[in-house]
C-alpha cells in the first residue's frame, strides 16, 4: 500500500500513542496524531545524508552523549547491518558535574547505558519535545541511587537533563519516531563523561569517579570494534556487556543487578578485539602519565556545561566544565537552532588544570568529602582489567570485583556561589503559541569510516519507562 504522509503520519502517531496508553499516562497526551511538534519530517537534507551512507530512514537509531565535549551523536543501522555516525549535534546545556547521578535534587545528568522504548518519548512536553533517558537503569537502583524525570529536551536549559535547542531535539525525536516506525522496539543511549580516549582518561585519572568510568569503557569499546549495539545486563552492582550462556548451556541467563553473576562467557571475537582495543589504550595512558599530562582538578562551583557554539553567541557565556574540540560544529557562523532568552550558561572554568603531581597521586589534594561513584576498588592499573573467558561453573567477570553497595560514599559537593536560575518552564500552550517558526539545523554531520566489523547482533534490555508530566521536577 501506498502510503501518503498525512497517512504516515497518522500511523507513526498510533503506535507511540499506543505505547502512551500501555505507560498510564495522561488523556491530554493522546492527540498525538495532530501534533504538529511530534510529526515533524526527517529534514530532506538528512535524508539526503542518509542515503549517501547506504542508510534507511527507519533503520535502527543509537545515541551517544559526551558531556565534557558538550555532543550529542545519533548513529544509524546502514544497510550491511553495522551502525555508522549520522550527525553530531552540540549540547546546549547540560548540568551538574563530570560523574553518574546518584540522588534526587543533586542536578546531575546522568552517565549509563539506557533503553529508550516508544512510551518514553514526550510529544507533549513542556521543554517542546523530549524523552525519557530511563534513568534510573537496574544498575542504579541496585546502588540506591534516586532520581526521575531524567530527559533529552529542547529549550537549552537544564537541571539535570541533557538539553538542546527546539530546533535539534524536534530532528532527533524523529529520527526516533522513524526508527521505532521501521520496527526498532527501543534506542540505546550511551551517556559518557567524555569520550574514551586514552587522553582524557589520562587527565582525569585522579577522580574518584575513575572506576565507574572504566567500567562505561567497556562498553564502549564492546561498541566501538563491532559497531553493533551491545547487549547490556546488570549483575553484582556493574553491568555486563555482550553476555551469553556457556558453551553446551541450553537455559537463558538469569540476571539481577544485585545478585551474584551467573555463568556466562562474551564471544571470543569480541572479547578478543576489546582485549587488543584496551591493551593499546594502556600503552597509550601510560606514555600520556610519563609525558606529564596535567590532571584535571575537581571542578567545584560550576554547574555544568554548554557547547562553544553556543557559548560564543551568548554574552559572557562560557563552557564550564565543557572543553572545545575538533568538531565541525566549531566552524559555525550560528548557532543550530534558537537560543532562548532565558538561557543561563555555566560559571567560567579557570585554571582546571593543575601541574603534574612530582610525588605520589595519592598527594593530590581533594575537595571535602568526594562522592565516589563507582562500585569498583581498582586504580588506574588496566583500564578493562581481569576480562576473561568463563570456565564451567565460574563466574568471571570482564571488570574487577565491585565493592558492595555500603562500600559506595556519596558525599557532599560543594555548593557553587549563589547565582540566578534559568526561568522555569511555561505551561504548554502559551509556550507553544509564543514559539517562531523551526530553523532548518545546520548539518554537522561526520561518517565515521567503521572498521570491520564481527557479524553480531543484540539489544539492549527494555528499561521501564517512567511515566509523563507535561512539566518537570524543579529539581532533578
Amino acid at each position: 500500500m501506498t502510503r501518503t504522509p498525512l497517512l504516515r503520519a497518522l500511523l507513526a502517531s498510533a503506535a507511540i500513542a499506543t505505547s502512551v496508553v500501555l505507560a498510564g499516562c495522561n488523556s491530554d497526551q493522546m492527540s498525538l496524531a495532530t501534533n504538529a511538534k511530534a510529526n515533524q519530517p526527517v529534514p530532506p537534507k538528512l535524508v539526503a545524508a542518509m542515503q549517501d551512507k547506504n542508510m534507511d530512514l527507519q533503520s535502527p537509531i543509537l545515541v551517544r552523549l559526551f558531556k565534557q565535549e558538550a555532543e550529542l551523536e545519533v548513529w544509524k543501522q546502514d544497510r550491511t547491518g553495522v551502525f555508522q555516525l549520522l550527525k553530531t549535534y552540540p549540547i546546549c546545556r547540560w548540568s551538574g558535574d563530570l560523574g553518574p547521578k546518584i540522588r534526587e535534587g543533586d542536578r546531575q545528568a546522568p552517565e549509563g547505558f539506557y533503553s529508550i522504548s516508544p512510551g518514553q518519548m514526550n510529544p507533549q512536553s513542556s521543554y517542546y519535545l523530549s524523552f525519557n533517558t530511563g534513568y534510573p537503569n537496574a544498575f542504579d537502583k541496585s546502588l540506591g541511587r534516586t532520581g526521575s524525570q531524567l530527559m533529552v529536551h529542547g529549550d537549552c536549559s537544564s537541571r539535570g537533563c541533557y538539553a538542546m535547542t527546539d530546533e535539534q531535539i524536534a530532528e532527533i525525536y524523529a529520527l526516533g519516531r522513524e526508527s521505532f516506525f521501521g520496527g526498532q522496539r527501543a534506542f540505546q543511549l550511551q551517556a559518557y563523561p567524555f569520550k574514551m580516549t586514552a587522553a582524557n582518561f589520562a587527565k582525569h585519572r585522579n577522580n574518584p569517579n575513575m572506576p565507574f568510568w572504566k567500567m562505561l569503557k567497556e562498553g564502549n569499546d564492546h561498541f566501538e570494534v563491532t559497531r553493533q549495539e551491545p547487549k547490556v545486563d546488570f549483575c553484582e552492582h556493574k553491568y555486563v556487556f555482550d553476555a551469553t550462556p556457556l558453551p553446551g548451556t541450553n537455559r537463558p541467563l538469569q540476571f539481577n543487578a544485585s545478585a551474584k553473576c551467573p555463568a556466562y562467557t562474551v564471544p571470543a571475537d569480541i572479547a578478543d578485539a576489546v582485549r587488543q582495543k584496551d591493551q593499546k589504550d594502556q600503552t597509550q595512558l601510560a606514555e600520556l602519565i610519563s609525558k606529564g599530562t596535567p590532571v584535571a582538578r575537581m571542578r567545584t562551583g560550576i554547574d555544568g556545561g554548554m557547547n562553544q557554539i553556543f557559548a560564543s553567541k551568548i554574552p559572557d557565556g562560557s563552557t564550564g566544565l565543557s572543553e572545545s574540540s575538533d568538531s565541525s560544529t566549531l566552524a559555525m557562523e550560528r548557532a543550530p537552532g534558537t537560543i532562548p532568552p532565558t538561557v543561563n550558561p555555566p560559571r567560567p572554568s579557570d585554571n582546571l588544570l593543575r601541574v603534574p603531581e612530582t610525588t605520589a597521586v595519592a598527594a593530590t589534594p581533594a575537595p571535602a568529602s568526594p562522592r565516589v561513584a563507582s562500585a569498583s576498588k581498582d586504580d588506574i592499573g588496566g583500564l578493562l582489567s581481569g576480562m576473561s573467558h568463563k570456565g564451567s561453573g565460574e563466574t568471571t567477570s570482564s571488570t574487577a570485583t565491585p565493592s558492595s553497595p555500603s562500600q559506595v560514599t556519596s558525599a557532599r559537593r560543594s555548593e557553587p556561589a549563589p547565582r540566578p536560575q534559568a526561568a522555569l518552564p511555561k505551561p504548554a500552550e502559551p509556550r507553544q503559541a509564543a514559539k517562531p517558526q523551526l530553523k532548518p539545523s545546520v548539518d554537522t554531520s561526520a561518517a565515521l569510516k567503521p572498521s570491520a566489523p564481527a557479524t553480531l547482533s543484540g539489544a539492549a534490555p527494555v528499561v521501564s519507562s517512567n511515566n509523563f508530566d507535561s512539566r518537570f521536577s524543579a529539581f532533578r
